[in-house]
């Protein structure tokens, strides 16, 4: 049991970390150009500089929900790590985890929700590029995706013994 609790917390502390750095970092969608390599993100736009992600009014509202999205399951995440913390310290045997569940599957809801719209609205769009493609950040995100699905369920199921 010790191991297992052990192992969704490694898996909760890196799912954290990976939130961070896909939400971070600039490189949602990744282009080549006459200039070279750019890449944008949810921030910015960077090709040898960075500077602000040009995007039109159209599709303005979509990445401010994007990053809200994404900002929202951070700091869920870094929620649902602190109660299961205090609920391991707390809690009295036999009973469930279902605070720090509900919370983490509160998590991945606004992954699932940040990304889907990312992804319906600014696949393949990164300006004065011919050919796009998804960059690390993206793939980090619906990593996240899966392990705080995964860790909700676990967090769910689990009884402290």
């Amino acid at each position: 049991m010790l191991v297992l609790l052990a192992g969704i917390f490694v898996v909760h502390i890196a799912t954290v970390i990976m939130l961070f750095v896909s939400t971070i970092a600039n490189v949602w969608m990744v282009g080549y150009s006459k200039l070279g390599t750019a890449s944008s993100g949810l921030w910015l736009l960077c090709n040898k500089t960075c500077e602000q992600l040009p995007v039109n009014s159209r599709d303005e509202a979509s990445l401010k929900a994007v990053q809200a999205f994404m900002i929202l399951s951070i700091i869920f995440s870094v929620i649902a790590l602190v109660m299961f913390i205090v609920q391991l310290f707390t809690l009295e045997k036999g009973k469930r985890f279902y605070v720090t569940g509900a919370i983490m599957l509160v998590c991945w809801l606004c992954i699932l929700i940040g990304v889907s719209i990312y992804t319906a609205r600014f696949t393949g769009k990164v300006p004065e590029s011919t050919s796009s493609h998804h960059g690390y950040c993206f793939i980090l995100a619906w990593i996240c995706f899966c392990f705080s699905f995964i860790i909700g369920i676990l967090y769910l199921v689990l009884r402290k013994k």
